[in-house]
């Protein structure tokens, strides 16, 4: 019963996503994928999920233990405010920052944790930047004036 709710959840949150993203204003330059494009992507990856947690629930479903709990509240406070840095930060510092943190509660480790943020956020930007065409800045207005 649990899975079923969930998924409903998420598919009314998917749906509203997908809704809001109706309201973006295109302009008259923008990116390839286009500013609706990746938000339709997104909803719909995420309707489909939701449908397939409804469609087959898991019969006897168990909880993480409150550990691993504690460790997604982590995972979501940091990618909430990866979020909110891009804009003033740019790309670079807040995504080396979210992944080193990100790579740290899945090996311990301060020097691989450290290795895998800075690979990542360079390795993420020339993707997002070069292959794909998106509109990110490396470094945002707040330190570059």
């Amino acid at each position: 019963m649990g899975d079923r709710v969930f998924g409903l959840l998420i598919a009314v949150v998917a749906l509203g996503y997908i809704l809001s993203a109706t309201q973006i204003q295109i302009g008259f330059l923008s990116d390839p994928v286009g500013s609706r494009t990746f938000p339709y992507i997104v909803g719909g990856v995420a309707l489909l999920c939701a449908f397939a947690i409804m469609a087959r629930p898991d019969p006897d479903p168990e909880w993480p233990a409150w550990r691993s709990l504690g460790r997604i509240g982590i995972a979501l406070a940091v990618l909430y405010l990866f979020a909110i840095a891009l804009r003033p930060l740019g790309f670079l510092i807040p995504a080396a920052l979210a992944s080193a943190i990100l790579a740290y509660q899945v090996r311990p480790v301060v020097r691989t944790a450290a290795a895998a943020g800075l690979g990542l956020s360079f390795g993420l930007f020339a993707i997002l930047k070069y292959a794909l065409g998106l509109g990110l800045a490396p470094f945002g207005r707040m330190l570059t004036g």
